[in-house]
């Protein structure tokens, strides 16, 4: 599990129409093609301030940078702050908003934490199967959506992504 202050899909790593990333996504570039060398598989980032809770799937196939392993990114927070519109990921490292909840436009950008769209995560590891589920929740703890992933020990990305029942 990897910890990061900022949602990969939101830091601005490239300009339109290059094709290696610049800035900061040149250190993320770096470390991903570290991971997939040195064979380092079934990574999960687990990031805040989006002010909005997200899970993305990055995939080299649908990316300008193309060098790493498949991986998740799941998104919540900050708590008790206010709630924003769904940010436009930037496509350097190939990421799909499998699910998002967030303010409307029409309710912008700061929405106050009174209407309750406040969010966080839980992540479990099943001892016996390393089946990893990961559950996205609101502040009322409703679960709005939740993936299992699979251990991949093998090239072939395999993850299951189904409703929990709650």
């Amino acid at each position: 599990m990897i910890a990061s202050d900022t949602p990969l899909g939101t830091i601005a790593a490239t300009t339109p129409g290059a094709r290696t990333p610049l800035g900061r996504g040149i250190e993320i570039a770096d470390l991903l093609s570290f991971m997939r060398r040195a064979g380092i598989r079934n990574t999960l980032w687990l990031t805040a301030d989006l002010h909005y809770t997200a899970a993305h799937y990055f995939d080299p196939n649908n990316a300008v940078f193309q060098d790493f392993e498949p991986f998740w990114e799941f998104v919540s927070g900050p708590i008790h702050a206010g709630t924003w519109t769904p940010s436009v990921l930037d496509q350097t490292f190939g990421p799909r908003i499998v699910f998002q909840s967030a303010a409307s436009q029409e309710q912008g950008d700061d929405l106050a934490p009174c209407f309750g769209l406040q969010f966080f995560g839980h992540v479990a590891i099943d001892g016996k199967t390393e089946v990893l589920t990961v559950t996205l929740k609101d502040v009322a703890d409703r679960i709005l959506w939740s993936t299992r992933i699979e251990p991949r020990t093998d090239q072939s990305a395999r993850h299951l992504s189904r409703p929990l029942p709650g």
